[in-house]
């Protein structure tokens, strides 16, 4: 790595809001729905395509769920003072 690119990153983390692995939860929140968000314009765009509408409908299934137990999570973590 260039001096540059590492004068660039030194100080980076070296503040933090919250612990890693609570942060590592809201990351993780937010990723997912930002994907859940599509997932009916997947849908849509496979039309005529009804495989591909399923695995699309499937998945936004599944990433609900995540995003409900990350939900979860998360307020276990806020109920227990790690914020």
């Amino acid at each position: 790595m260039s001096k540059t690119v590492e004068k660039e990153y030194e100080h980076i983390g070296e503040t933090r809001g919250c612990e890693d692995h609570d942060h590592d939860l809201l990351h993780e929140l937010s990723r997912r729905l930002d994907g859940v968000w599509r997932y009916d314009q997947y849908v849509a765009n496979a039309d005529g395509q009804p495989d591909l509408q399923k695995f699309w409908s499937d998945v936004k299934i599944q990433e609900q769920e995540n995003i409900q137990q990350l939900k979860k999570l998360l307020g276990q973590q806020v109920r227990s003072n790690c914020f």
